[in-house]
């Protein structure tokens, strides 16, 4: 063989092992994201170390039938978003509500969990029966989530006040120490704040219609369809319910959004919403 052949076979024997290579890589990558972890009980700091909470459960499951590893992230939910779109996180685990402004900036699977608003308060407090039982409250938000935005769309026609704080745990401790009147948060988060607390209660829930469900970046379809697939079993085989029941000792109703797949890809009625019906392929 001439040196020449032997250079050409060397060539290809490396070009070869680097698209092994390339493509192992790409098997094994590592799914980046994160949660607030002080997202009771969705994401939260286990005793001996580590995260645990229905979100994480959520996030597990996922990369599991992905089959890849997944490296999921503690921080401030202000951060998460912007974290996403510098590209430091593959999708967003912590519970996001989807709301006309982030379906018109982001991709969302379809909905996993309805998501209403539930206010807590002080047991040793009258019970808040309405939205205009607030005139003249202080309520609290966690920064950055669809409460502040409510919070601060509302506040001149109901006629409170209300504070800003970087975890939802903080905002609940405000409200406790006797800084604020009550603390507005998610309906499953609320549940467990007076779960877990014998000084607090729950009262006035606002309906709302809306879904927590997992946000892409708005030019990553391929990502979001598969997780979207991922979901659609997870509903169909009863996985979500199980950690709903586990997480928020209730069952999910049979037509919520734990339990029952969309047709197509998305949360219907919003932008990116892709009608297309999908068949579930589960494995």
């Amino acid at each position: 063989m001439t040196s020449k052949g032997a250079g050409v076979i060397k060539m290809m024997v490396l070009a070869l092992s680097a698209s092994v290579a390339l493509s192992g890589a790409a098997y094994a990558q590592t799914i980046k994201t994160a949660v607030d972890a002080t997202f009771a009980p969705h994401a939260m700091v286990k005793m001996g170390g580590g995260l645990e909470g229905f979100n994480i459960d959520l996030g597990n499951e996922i990369a599991k039938r992905l089959g890849k590893p997944i490296d999921i992230e503690g921080t401030q939910f202000s951060g998460l978003i912007p974290g996403l779109n510098a590209k430091k996180y593959d999708f967003i685990l912590a519970p996001t509500t989807v709301t006309k402004e982030r379906a018109d900036a982001l991709l969302f699977t379809e909905g996993y969990l309805d998501t209403d608003y539930l206010f807590v308060q002080k047991k040793t407090e009258g019970d808040i029966k309405g939205l205009d039982a607030l005139k003249g409250k202080t309520i609290t938000v966690n920064k950055g989530s669809a409460y502040e935005n409510w919070a601060k769309d509302n506040m001149a026609k109901y006629g409170y006040k209300y504070d800003v704080y970087d975890t939802n745990a903080d905002a609940v401790q405000a409200v406790l120490s006797g800084r604020a009147d009550a603390n507005l948060a998610g309906n499953t988060v609320a549940q467990w704040a007076a779960k877990q607390n014998p000084l607090l209660k729950t009262s006035y829930l606002i309906k709302t219609g809306l879904v927590w469900a997992i946000p892409f970046r708005k030019d990553d379809t391929e990502g979001r369809a598969k997780v979207s697939m991922v979901i659609k079993c997870m509903k169909l085989d009863g996985t979500i319910g199980k950690f709903h029941e586990k997480w928020f000792g209730a069952k999910a109703a049979p037509d919520s959004s734990a339990m029952k797949p969309v047709a197509g890809t998305g949360v219907p009625g919003m932008t990116g919403y892709d009608p297309t019906p999908v068949t579930p392929k589960c494995s």
